[in-house]
């Protein structure tokens, strides 16, 4: 094919996908994509096809996760994995600068520069969603975090278009999915019996085709330049009309299938007006804590530093960790901590998620992937919260 630009469009199948898989190892990429493990779809490294979890399928609930065997070939028809792309960009445990003393004089070592380079291998549309919000953060402010800028720009997203959304999912409201929009090297759209052309002469028509059925066929999308260029090393044909239609209701059905929904408009302020609401309590006496929301979710992104000192006193690391903003300590000033109950935790949580995070940072904090949902131990939903406080809004002080 002729150089692609982007947004061309291009059809590869199975032993071509393969062929990707190759090329971005042979690039020196770490490939890392959903494996089934421990009885959950997570993140692991991709070596062949044969580590995706073909024809496996999940089934999502509040405080409820389960694999399914779906009974065909399908690589990626399951919903969001339990693990975040954010561990790879902004990873659980840093070092931010190592101070050691020797003969009297002290010398400052910041860390070393990640050069590591991580292919996310059919990352869904609302992980590539989440990694833009998480860039918006960290690296396009005054304030760079240049251990996740570093990673972030060693990183080659391969993004797969959900087809099967799961019963806690809303990522169609947040505008973040099911298909992916931007952000992305190379987007694909998994087509099972699909109908595709096979080339040849003698097949009974005039340009030398027939129609036929076959499984593992995938129609991609340019989203850059690097993968434009890895998807022409692969020899892709040009989509057929039948393939283009196929991928667009694949995503009009996903659309259709969210088990939840979210209304952002007129949200920022409506949380914001209502502080003082009665189920803030209610929500508080059922949470318990455990930060497995912040954990989860993609765009979480709070932290803490820790500093150690060597049993010889020789040397001094300081370590940027995970928090979260429902550890008791995270609020902490001199004196006591600004948010003593679970009630102002978890107001915190949402009203910063849904709100505080638009003033900040000009977009919502959340992309409706519904992992706060299906890992709260409690099975607490974010969306029937927000509907819980709009349905009897309180006008409290917006600072209360």
């Amino acid at each position: 094919m002729s150089q692609l630009a982007i947004g061309a469009r291009a059809v590869i199948d199975v032993p071509q996908l393969s062929a990707l898989l190759t090329a971005l190892r042979d690039d020196g990429y770490d490939v890392l994509g959903p494996t089934v493990r421990d009885g959950a779809i997570s993140l692991g490294p991709i070596r062949t096809l044969d580590d995706l979890p073909r024809g496996v399928g999940d089934e999502q609930a509040p405080g409820r996760y389960r694999l399914t065997a779906r009974g065909d070939g399908a690589l990626f028809s399951f919903a969001a994995p339990a693990q975040a792309l954010k561990r790879e960009l902004l990873t659980p445990r840093a070092t931010l600068v190592t101070t050691r003393r020797s003969g009297g004089e002290l010398t400052v070592e910041p860390p070393a520069t990640p050069t590591r380079k991580v292919a996310f291998f059919g990352a869904r549309p609302c992980e590539v969603a989440a990694i833009a919000v998480q860039d918006r953060v960290l690296r396009g402010g005054p304030a760079v975090d240049v251990d996740y800028a570093a990673r972030r720009d060693g990183a080659f997203i391969f993004a797969v278009n959900c087809n099967r959304p799961a019963g806690t999912c809303f990522c169609a409201s947040m505008g973040a999915g099911p298909t992916a929009k931007a952000g992305f090297d190379l987007a694909a759209t998994e087509l099972l019996d699909t109908v595709r052309p096979e080339r040849g002469p003698g097949h009974g028509s005039a340009d030398g085709s027939t129609p036929r059925t076959m499984n593992g066929a995938f129609l991609l999308e340019v989203g850059s330049v690097a993968g434009a260029q890895l998807l022409e090393r692969l020899k892709p044909r040009a989509p057929a009309p039948e393939e283009l239609a196929a991928a667009e209701a694949l995503g009009a059905a996903a659309t259709t299938k969210m088990g939840r929904a979210l209304d952002p408009n007129g949200l920022h302020d409506a949380l914001l007006l209502s502080l003082d609401h009665p189920r803030w309590a209610e929500v508080g006496e059922r949470c318990l804590g455990c930060a497995n929301c912040t954990m989860a979710c993609p765009t979480c992104f709070c932290t803490t530093t820790e500093d150690t000192t060597d049993l010889s006193g020789v040397t001094a690391t300081r370590t940027r960790r995970w928090d979260s903003c429902f550890s008791l300590d995270f609020g902490y000033v001199h004196g006591g901590t600004v948010r003593p109950s679970l009630r102002a935790r978890y107001r915190q949580w949402l009203t910063h998620k849904l709100a505080g995070w638009i003033d900040q940072f000009g977009t919502s904090g959340c992309v409706g992937c519904g992992r706060c949902i299906t890992w709260c131990p409690v099975g607490i939903d974010l969306t029937q919260e927000v509907a819980a406080l709009r349905s009897q809004p309180v006008h409290g002080s917006r600072h209360g």
